[in-house]
């Protein structure tokens, strides 16, 4: 069992991921209440494709709990029944979790896709986590990490359910963001205790305590991310449909955001520079590079060019990648006592 672990782990890394990813797309399209009950959709566990699924019908079969959109709101169906000739309200109950009661097709399944990829997520951590009772003699710390994972995927799940219940809250959704960053961070802390071999790098003070910076500061710049996203959510809401117009008058999140992006980036160039001058080895600081003028890259894509299609979802789904890589390196600099070297 324990031979299977890691891929198992890497698997599930990789599945999360793929969350994230569902999830930017999910932002990206506007399909965030795309299923407006959770766990099912629309009361099915396969969504409708075409709005007559969940419109009132004489003579047809309704299951408990299969909803309709009636005079522009929800109803549940209190049990299994056949609809008469006319509408009966005694066989419906009013949704009352929230009061959008809007079906589109494309939205309703990219949300029920990124649900999927959630599934098949939780499933691979928690296979991790059942593989990972092979460590529990010799390392229960990895057990512990592996079933905390699956807490927090089920913790995830439910903040998924609130921020549908709660009609896309703009909090809650930063919430949902960050935890799905923890959980990368911690399957990334997890693959690495489980490896046999130790990977010595050179220690340097300076080196980790900029890390440790460079890393809050991702994750700030995420958060900053999310609520500049929510903005022009509130655009699009409120009729703005040109895209040339979304940030003609931002709000100062968006200064910040903007401007921060420059003293990440060129923190993390002073970064690359100490581990080239001191040959601290740390290759994946290319990586960092990389990533990072990708990350400005499409930010610069989103504000000059208007939100080309996909550039909000490749923006996200970078930073989390950037953040994942940053966390790895703030693991490799460690000050290791028992590499059989003496350290600086």
């Amino acid at each position: 069992m324990k031979s299977y672990f890691l891929p198992l782990a890497k698997t599930s890394l990789i599945l999360v991921y793929l969350v994230i990813f569902a999830g930017a797309a999910v932002r990206m399209t506007g399909s965030g209440m795309g299923c407006p009950d959770w766990p099912k959709c629309f009361g099915y566990y396969i969504p409708p494709t075409d709005i007559e699924v969940i419109q009132w019908h004489p003579n047809h079969d309704f299951e408990k709990g299969q909803m309709i959109i009636h005079e522009s709101s929800l109803w549940k169906a209190k049990e299994t029944f056949t609809t008469t000739d006319s509408y009966d309200e005694s066989h419906w109950e009013k949704y009352t979790r929230h009061d959008y009661a809007e079906f589109n097709a494309k939205h309703t399944w990219t949300e029920y896709v990124n649900r999927l990829c959630g599934a098949l997520a939780g499933l691979a951590c928690l296979v991790m986590a059942i593989a990972s009772f092979s460590f529990w003699k010799t390392r229960k710390g990895i057990t512990l990490a592996s079933w905390l994972v699956v807490f927090l995927m089920g913790f995830q799940a439910w903040l998924g359910a609130t921020v549908v219940y709660s009609v896309l809250n703009p909090f809650k959704i930063t919430t949902h963001m960050v935890m799905a960053l923890v959980i990368v961070a911690l399957i990334i802390a997890i693959i690495r205790a489980a490896k046999d071999q130790t990977v010595i790098k050179q220690y340097d003070g300076k080196f980790r305590v900029l890390l440790v910076i460079s890393l809050i500061m991702t994750l700030g710049q995420v958060i900053l991310g999310t609520q500049v996203r929510e903005f022009i959510d509130e655009q699009v809401k409120a009729g703005i449909g040109n895209e040339y117009l979304w940030l003609n008058n931002p709000t100062i999140e968006f200064y910040i955001h903007r401007s921060f992006s420059f003293i990440v980036l060129f923190l993390n160039m002073y970064l690359f520079y100490i581990n080239r001058k001191l040959g601290l080895g740390f290759e994946k600081m290319k990586w960092v590079m990389i990533l990072l003028i990708l990350e400005v890259f499409t930010g610069v894509l989103m504000y000059y060019v208007h939100f080309p299609f996909g550039s909000q979802a490749a923006h996200l789904v970078i930073a989390s990648v950037l953040f994942g890589v940053q966390f790895q390196l703030l693991l490799e600099a460690r000050k290791c006592y028992y590499c059989g070297k003496s350290e600086n």
